[in-house]
């Protein structure tokens, strides 16, 4: 079996929450590490803390995947007197690697905010803040008829659903003509000829992000030595992305009642909440971490509550006069639950990379660092 190296599993990360939506404040990725070390264990964390850290150090991992970043600004100096200094030394030391995937992952569709959807009970959630959406491009491939289901086979896996409808593609038939010149070794005809065949016009919808997927696939499959293709950018808007999420319940329930099942579902110690507590709550919105800053976004898509972690006093006064209900679950609660789906998610990418030799592990050091005296 394969050995991974560190940037095999960094791109197996960007397939799974791309870097490239995170926020612009970020800084996701590779943050402490030799791309091309070999890793043979890794270890999922919430947080890059003293205890994480030295905890996979000593599980002899030579990777440590977190969603908080340790490095969020540039560093001026690396100093074993200082508390971060002295984190990316033990790092170093130990030959551990970290990577973390923090605001790409909330946005990343099947990422951290849609887990806490799952976990709380919505369905058919939506981003609730959008701060991107996916390009498009159309894929136009010229083929034999005789070999059109063979490339459109190859490509299906590679293309954009349309709503509810995958595999989609229109095929229209026309005459297309070459002359192979000398080296030449045409599938079809004889160097010197020119030849006329009858030729599918095969076209596809593509996310620019699997373009050089598709393309491979495209090359792998078309029977021509040099096939003919066309990328057509689209100002059609893709896949919308972005902070949050909002969803209903599948029954309506009163504001007290569905704090007690949230409490229940994350394992939370305790929970703060604004809100008439008989209040009826069907349309939730959702941050998860600290997401207050969500809430008139919460209150314009019509949520009846707004469910994140970090909130302030004033923060709760806000949702007051704008008549929305609030949940403060805490920041520990709604988002370690990352940390059992990276495990998970990691674990089937690599088996499914012939890695399989290469193991995950959750971290099981952390704790919420506030107490609740109740």
């Amino acid at each position: 079996m394969k050995i991974p190296k560190t940037s095999d599993i960094a791109g197996i990360i960007n397939k799974i929450a791309p870097v490239a939506l995170a926020e612009s404040w970020d800084n996701p990725g590779l943050q402490v590490g030799d791309p091309v070390a070999e890793v043979r264990l890794i270890m999922v964390a919430l947080d890059p803390t003293p205890d994480v850290i030295n905890s996979a150090v000593a599980a002899s991992c030579q990777l440590l995947v977190t969603h908080h970043p340790l490095i969020f600004k540039p560093l001026k100096s690396i100093s074993t007197a200082t508390p971060q200094g002295s984190l990316i030394h033990t790092a170093i030391k130990g030959g551990l690697s970290i990577i973390s995937m923090h605001t790409n992952y909330d946005i990343a569709t099947g990422g951290l905010n849609d887990l806490l959807a799952r976990r709380i009970g919505l369905s058919s959630s939506v981003p609730l803040q959008i701060t991107t959406s996916r390009e498009l491009v159309k894929l136009i491939i010229f083929v034999p008829a005789s070999h059109l289901d063979v490339v459109r086979n190859a490509l299906f896996p590679h293309t954009r659903s349309l709503g509810n409808y995958r595999d989609c593609s229109f095929a229209a038939n026309g005459e297309g003509t070459f002359l192979p010149l000398e080296g030449a070794e045409p599938f079809i005809g004889t160097v010197g000829t020119r030849q006329k065949v009858s030729e599918e016009r095969l076209e596809l919808l593509v996310e620019r992000t699997n373009l050089s997927r598709a393309i491979k696939a495209l090359l792998s499959s078309h029977p021509y030595e040099e096939p003919a293709y066309d990328l057509y950018p689209l100002l059609n808007d893709g896949e919308k992305l972005g902070l949050g999420r909002v969803g209903r319940l599948p029954e309506t329930l009163s504001l007290a009642e569905y704090a007690g099942q949230i409490k229940a579902a994350l394992s939370a110690p305790g929970l703060r909440y604004v809100g008439d507590p008989a209040a009826r709550i069907s349309k939730v919105a959702l941050c998860s971490g600290s997401g207050a800053s969500l809430l008139r976004e919460a209150v314009r898509a019509g949520a009846d509550l707004l469910v994140t972690g970090d909130v302030k006093y004033h923060e709760a006064r806000d949702a007051q006069d704008l008549g929305i209900a609030l949940i403060d679950a805490g920041h520990f609660p709604t988002e370690i639950i990352m940390v059992a789906a990276i495990v998970e998610q990691l674990g089937r990418a690599l088996a499914e990379a012939g890695c399989g030799e290469c193991q995950v592990l959750p971290c099981c050091v952390e704790n919420d660092p506030f107490r609740m005296q109740i």
